[in-house]
């Protein structure tokens, strides 16, 4: 019998004899459920509780009448990744200033007397000026100083170059399943559980 924590169900759902013909649809009235007129007659609520072949009556709790099967569903991740922008990394030179030594040689010159006697071969040259007289000589002495001359020139290049890391993370989150259970079943079948 359907009790009346069925008669929202049923409302308006096709009735069908015990051949799967349709004979009609059943309607609320002040006496109860009463079929509306099909190829069979009237049927009332004997006939609407029979809506398939198997003789099961079937409702989405959240929907319409359904057949005498249910799907079970459930949810599954699936997980794969997408670019984002992690950080950035930027190439900057900057101007330092640095003491470097260096070692040059430089040179200069020192006066050194020189003296040589008067033989034949310088007699002329000893005998061409006065006897006695007084004379200078001058010579002028050089002498080498660094000089510090600076250029630049290109030592390196340098640029930026990404590379690709891949590593194993792990994804954990919730999913959703629906299971089947079963009231009232006696026998050998067990495969929702006997409960009563």
């Amino acid at each position: 019998m359907i009790g009346t924590d069925m008669l929202d169900r049923v409302i308006g759902a096709n009735v069908y004899d015990n051949d799967g013909d349709k004979i009609g649809t059943t309607t609320s009235n002040t006496s109860g459920f009463a079929g509306t007129a099909g190829t069979a007659g009237t049927v009332g609520m004997a006939g609407a509780q029979d809506l398939n072949q198997h003789g099961t009556v079937g409702h989405d709790t959240s929907g319409p009448t359904t057949d005498d099967a249910m799907t079970l569903s459930e949810e599954r991740l699936n997980v794969g990744t997408q670019r984002v922008e992690a950080g950035r990394a930027r190439l900057r030179k900057y101007v330092v200033t640095e003491n470097v030594t260096q070692t040059v040689p430089v040179s200069h010159e020192e006066v050194r007397v020189q003296r040589e006697p008067i033989t034949d071969a310088n007699m002329g040259d000893a005998m061409s000026g006065p006897a006695i007289s007084e004379e200078e000589h001058e010579v002028v002495l050089h002498a080498e100083q660094p000089v510090v001359a600076k250029e630049a020139v290109p030592v390196e290049r340098v640029r930026l170059d990404v590379d690709t890391v891949t590593e194993q993370q792990q994804v954990t989150d919730t999913v959703r399943k629906e299971q089947v259970d079963t009231d009232g079943i006696v026998g050998n079948d067990t495969t929702g559980g006997n409960r009563r």
